[in-house]
């Protein structure tokens, strides 16, 4: 530790050393990743014992797709801050967005040991442990610290929310009641207490009081965040999305289509889409089944190596551009996989990037679509109960009327998109999975060109085994059910100021409105 301050306090008597890092910090922050990758290179070579140094070239050789420096990178920060628990938390924050889960562990172990005191390691760790589901352990974590610290909320709200997975929603229900009462000072708990009672009420069938607590946790979300910052740069995009629509024609799309083809011949790319909560990581859980197909739970690759590299009309890409793209979106989405794959199909499933499905279409105009649809009304009720990341998406869910915005907004884009045509497309309904799994399954498969496989069957055996990353990953890790058909219907008073605003989507997409 003694090295490691001498260094920083030279680098702090050189001032155009320091004026460097923060300019390779200013690249970093602004996603120049090549830019940001040679300043560190230089700095930690002059600087080899600044742990933060360390940890920044890593998040720039990550950015760069350059994953063996990243992990060399990480490596070396994690021997320069043995007792740096916030430093190794924020280590294993990174290797969990690699999703290099056995590393992540490994840092928040190591912090917990730096710091044993560390309520922030000992969360880290348990919720690793819950999205593994394996929730004794979790339990563990969060009961350790509790008996440490008793009146820490993170601890006391995560306690409450292992009840709930453990289907002890009347304890839970107690516990997040306690603590709303006693007024939790942690920001995030002050309204994730009030969400997840609401979430807890609802499986109790209290569903009035349900959609209170919802509401309040809403609205306290908005006085910690200015979400109409949020709200407005989603507006200016949507109406942008909208123009460029309007002006796309399906000559264009054949035309992109009819361009030589820049496939390297490797695996099949699909995409399975649709509307937050439509049930797409169900059906991606089935697909994903099937040997031939490798599936990717909400991947960042195509948000980061195309949308963000991607001109605001996709039309004006050369090909020189298309090409660099699609090998940079592929090696991204490999990451996750340990040495060669010989998958006949690489299926992306992510649901916001519906939006921008003219720019799937620019750089991989033979790929495979598949939309997921659901009763838009279950959509609606489902999302607003979703208590997820706060961004310029999700911000539309703090409410009903800006949620059925959102959905009406993406599902334009589908409905815009299904009219031109001229591209590979198949639609899968969620009450046709749950009524008929294999036969819905079959149809899709063989859609990818590929045959039914009794293992899809086994889906949610599978999903036991996996880390995922959707919000809804526990509920794949068991057999198909239909308690979740028609549930808008205990909301239907709450909704009816939406219905004639979804009732051309129900009819668009044939449910009764």
């Amino acid at each position: 530790m003694s090295a490691m301050h001498g260094t920083m306090a030279q680098m702090r008597r050189n001032p155009r050393d320091l004026a460097k890092w923060q300019k390779a910090q200013q690249h970093l922050l602004s996603g120049n990743h090549r830019l940001a990758l040679t300043a560190y290179r230089d700095l930690a070579r002059r600087y080899p014992a600044i742990a933060e140094l360390w940890f920044e070239l890593g998040n720039a050789a990550s950015g760069s797709l350059d994953f063996p420096l990243a992990n060399q990178a990480y490596l070396r920060t994690r021997e320069l801050a043995r007792g740096n628990a916030p430093l190794l938390g924020m280590i294993g924050q990174q290797y969990q967005s690699l999703r290099q889960l056995d590393d992540a562990r490994s840092c928040y172990e190591d912090a917990l040991a730096a710091d044993s005191g560390s309520v922030d390691a000992r969360i880290n760790l348990a919720i690793w442990f819950e999205k593994q589901r394996r929730l004794d352990d979790a339990m563990e974590c969060v009961d350790a610290c509790l008996a440490r610290f008793p009146r820490d909320d993170q601890a006391r709200y995560f306690h409450a929310f292992l009840l709930h997975r453990r289907k002890d929603h009347q304890a839970a229900e107690r516990e997040l009641r306690r603590l709303i009462e006693d007024g939790p000072a942690y920001p995030f708990v002050k309204y994730a207490s009030r969400h997840l009672l609401g979430v807890v009420l609802d499986e109790l069938g209290q569903y009035d009081e349900a959609l209170r607590w919802l509401i309040e946790a809403k609205a306290r979300v908005r006085t910690i965040t200015d979400t109409s910052v949020l709200e407005r740069g989603y507006d200016e995009a949507e109406r942008l999305r909208r123009e460029m629509l309007a002006s796309l024609t399906r000559e264009t799309i054949d035309r992109w289509r009819n361009e030589p083809s820049r496939s390297s011949g490797g695996p099949q790319i699909a995409f399975l889409g649709g509307h937050p909560r439509s049930g797409t990581t169900l059906m991606e859980q089935i697909l994903g089944g099937h040997p031939a197909v490798l599936a990717f739970d909400e991947p960042s690759a195509f948000q980061h190596e195309i949308i963000a590299r991607a001109p605001a009309d996709p039309g004006g890409l050369s090909a020189t551009a298309i090409h660099e793209m699609r090998g940079r979106y592929v090696k991204s989405l490999l990451r996750e996989v340990s040495g060669p794959t010989d998958a006949e199909v690489l299926l992306d499933k992510n649901p916001s990037p519906t939006m921008s499905l003219n720019v799937w279409l620019r750089v991989f105009p033979e790929l495979k679509v598949i939309i997921a649809l659901r009763d838009p009304r279950d959509v609606v009720i489902s999302c607003f109960f979703q208590n997820i990341m706060l961004n310029a998406t999700n911000v539309n869910f703090l409410s009903l009327e800006r949620t059925v915005k959102h959905y009406a907004d993406l599902m334009d884009v589908w409905l815009r998109m299904r009219e031109l045509g001229g591209f590979d497309w198949i639609e899968t309904r969620y009450e046709d999975v749950v009524a008929g799994l294999e036969n819905e399954g079959r149809k899709v498969t063989e859609f990818l060109g590929l045959q039914w496989h009794p293992d899809q069957s086994a889906f949610h055996e599978n999903a036991r085994k996996k880390f995922l990353y959707a919000p809804t990953y526990h509920d794949v890790t068991r057999p198909v059910y239909q308690g979740s058909v028609g549930r808008w219907q205990r909301y239907a008073t709450a909704l009816e100021p939406y219905q004639e605003a979804l009732a051309p989507y129900c009819r668009a997409f044939g449910y009764d409105a």
